[in-house]
């Protein structure tokens, strides 16, 4: 009921993955992920032991082929399964049990894994890895585009529900504490690939480093236009540059926050935005 694609960004050292399935909650059973390890997507009957038995293989050295081999060898159940992984270094592997409802099958290619179970037919598969080949853009990116892109071809077949989208990268997660780059979900929704990827533009707008041509003095008109928003959103005590900081860390903009005097106009959008 399931389709997903897996992915490796070699520049950026991220690993990744985007899944869609008509069944509530996807993101809590399919998508399983560690830097510097790899990435598993178990679907299809999902055996969730794959993901942490399956990530533990591969910080052993397994490659995804290997990986996949063992974690099949030990499943009675195996040809109900369908599973996705990319390695530490990058290579893929698929499988799709024989016993997976139709139309259900994989591709696999440079730094990625596309597969699908209960799909309309093949072309979502084919679409999701062609997209993903020819996007531009981050890894989280190129997974949406792909993803998208799939449900466009045609999808699962029984309609949709819910979506997902993790990215890890070392240090990645908030105050770089984790390896939790991006960790979205939409549970439950009528267009689940659409939301989610409304979800990670405010992801982005939140988290993301500001853009160094984005930054800009706050003076003159410009000073007085910020004033008065914080003034307008119930902010403003007196002090501007008070203000301004217990807005930001109020509305969660401490990752975009700059040095005093200074402010990133995509949260200057943001404020202009608010009701």
């Amino acid at each position: 009921m399931t389709f997903s694609i897996v992915g490796y960004d070699p520049k950026e050292k991220e690993w990744g993955i985007a899944v869609q399935s008509k069944f509530l909650g996807v993101g809590a059973v399919v998508p399983w992920a560690q830097a510097g390890v790899g990435v598993i997507a178990t679907q299809s009957y999902a055996n969730t032991a794959y993901g942490p038995l399956g990530l533990e293989l591969m910080l052993q050295g397994k490659s995804a082929e290997e990986t996949l081999e063992l974690l099949l060898a030990d499943d009675p159940e195996k040809e109900m399964r369908q599973v996705g992984i990319i390695d530490a270094n990058g290579n893929a592997a698929t499988f799709t049990g024989g016993e997976c409802y139709n139309w259900a099958g994989g591709v696999t290619g440079d730094y990625f894994a596309a597969q699908g179970n209960i799909l309309v037919d093949e072309k979502t598969v084919e679409s999701m890895a062609r997209t993903f080949v020819q996007a531009e853009g981050t890894l989280a990116e190129r997974l949406l585009a792909a993803l998208n892109a799939g449900q466009e071809a045609g999808g699962d077949s029984r309609g949709k529900q819910s979506a997902a989208l993790l990215v890890v990268k070392e240090k990645g997660g908030y105050g770089g504490l984790n390896d939790r780059f991006i960790d979205l979900r939409v549970d439950e929704h009528p267009d689940p690939i659409n939301e989610l990827i409304r979800i990670h533009k405010l992801q982005q707008l939140y988290f993301a480093p500001s853009k160094r041509e984005n930054v800009v003095m706050i003076k003159g008109e410009m000073k007085e236009e910020v004033e008065h928003h914080l003034q307008r959103l119930g902010y403003f005590n007196g002090n501007f540059y008070k203000s301004l900081t217990a807005y930001l860390h109020t509305e969660n903009f401490e990752m975009r926050e700059q040095k005093e005097g200074y402010i990133d106009l995509e949260v200057l959008d943001f404020m202009k935005k608010q009701a």
